[in-house]
């Protein structure tokens, strides 16, 4: 019987325990993790915080005891502090102090990312968090609940997280200031137009924004009173680190290769350069579509597919990934913004020559009463002029579109095979001439 120790079970390996246990019945599975919970829908915490939700309970899919019914041996709140790779054995304490060593055939290191927190004047604070886990999520809940005095909170981070919580906070009835050192919001999915949508769109919400500006230290006395940056001091009654994510793989940094950002460098069966060494999720590299190489972007959907993948390649089973488009989206304020592979500021500093074709145009018929405008970028090398990228704005959810997009990705699509492509027509849905075919035709010749 093959054994194999998973470390970490949130989303990557929640979804590899889960397959080996379904398919391969002679295996034995160790689990370990350092929370309390598992399968935490991080993405969810905004609409907790927002009370667009009721509670937390749906932002659970999965607990060590369903985990521990189905056959694995599940060791929660227990750190793993060392992994002897040669002998092939995982050393871990639990939160009595007790000492737990498990042998194993075949490692699967799940680890995730971790928030990154810059060290500045003032952290020690109270009131400034972080938010990645449950337990983050329910601190800031708490705080404000318990603290009416808490009226101005501050956003540093202009991502998605970031803009995703001041969105929540709006709706929890607080000032809300965003700040950032880039010149916009979401510069890393999506290009100036749909940026400055969403810069619009919050500053129309009442978010007070301010980019351009570097969090230099925050004052105080026991709790944060006013955060310092390069060029004013903005008062704060609650601060919320959001700058991003770094993968976390400290436990096997100095023996396994590593790739930018600190990941895990694996291959297409999710393999580390340590043989019957494994990683998947958010502490581990990926083959990314558009780019056609090896890439590190940190998205849910992604970690479960890993894991999948990688439950499949520990029991015996051969199978690949077919690599990743990084699809995206967000809906802030009513206005929803969706992407997948490259914006061309993304394209351009990967050292690709790109070019793209916009469209704006009414989704239906003209003469329909029910109507709504979509923005689209389509994002093409210009050699091949194969797609590479896309980007949807609307006040309606247009999302679906995006899973074409991202499989003209993924299967090297022509920008050129797309103005072909068999599409319905009925004034219901959609324009005879429709803003995909319409942007297809109109994107520009490049040879």
């Amino acid at each position: 019987m093959t054994k194999i120790v998973v470390v970490g079970a949130n989303h990557a390996g929640t979804a590899c325990i889960n397959t080996i246990l379904d398919n391969y019945k002679d295996t034995e599975v160790v689990v370990f993790d350092e929370n309390s919970n598992i399968s935490f829908l991080g993405c969810g915490m905004a609409l907790w915080i927002g009370n667009q939700i009721d509670n937390a309970d749906g932002l659970f899919y999965s607990d060590a005891k369903t985990l521990t019914n189905k056959g694995a041996t599940i060791h929660m709140e227990t750190k793993v502090t060392h992994i002897d790779y040669d002998a092939k054995v995982v050393s871990a304490t639990d939160n009595t102090g007790k000492l737990i060593k498990e042998s194993f055939d075949k490692l699967v290191l799940a680890t995730g990312s971790i928030p990154i927190i810059p060290k500045v004047k003032g952290s020690e604070l109270k009131n400034i968090q972080q938010v990645k886990l449950y337990q983050d999520a329910k601190a800031v809940i708490d705080t404000l609940d318990h603290d009416p005095t808490i009226q101005e909170v501050v956003v540093i981070g202009a991502g998605y997280i970031g803009v995703e919580l001041v969105e929540a906070f709006k709706l929890n009835g607080k000032h809300v200031t965003l700040i950032d050192i880039a010149s916009t919001c979401l510069p890393s999915y999506y290009d100036e137009p749909f940026t400055e949508m969403m810069k619009q769109r919050l500053i129309d919400s009442g978010i007070n924004l301010k980019l351009n500006q570097e969090v230099i230290g925050f004052e105080g006395t026991t709790k944060v009173e006013s955060i310092t940056t390069n060029r004013e001091t903005i008062k704060a009654d609650m601060v919320v680190w959001a700058v991003g994510f770094k993968a976390n793989t400290q436990l096997g940094s100095a023996k396994l290769e590593l790739f930018k950002k600190g990941a895990y460098l694996v291959n297409l069966k999710q393999e580390t350069t340590v043989p019957d060494v494994y990683a998947i999720g958010d502490c581990a590299t990926l083959k990314d579509n558009a780019l056609q190489r090896t890439n590190y972007i940190a998205l849910a959907t992604n970690a479960v597919r890993s894991g999948i993948v990688a439950a499949h390649n520990v029991c015996g089973t051969k199978l690949e990934s077919l690599g990743v488009q990084g699809s995206n989206a967000i809906s802030v304020f009513g206005l929803n913004l969706i992407s997948t592979g490259l914006s061309v500021t993304k394209a351009n500093l990967a050292g690709m020559e790109v070019a793209y074709s916009d469209y704006s145009d009414l989704a239906r018929a003209g003469f329909i009463k029910e109507n709504y405008m979509v923005t689209l970028r389509i994002v093409f090398e210009k050699k091949s002029r194969r797609i590479v990228g896309a980007q949807l704005a609307s006040d309606e959810d247009v999302s679906l579109l995006i899973h074409m997009f991202s499989l003209a990705i993924q299967e090297q699509v022509t920008i050129d095979t797309l103005k072909l492509l068999d599409t319905f027509f009925l004034p219901h849905f959609n324009q005879p001439y429709n803003f995909i075919t319409m942007a297809a035709l109109n994107a520009p010749a490049t040879n």
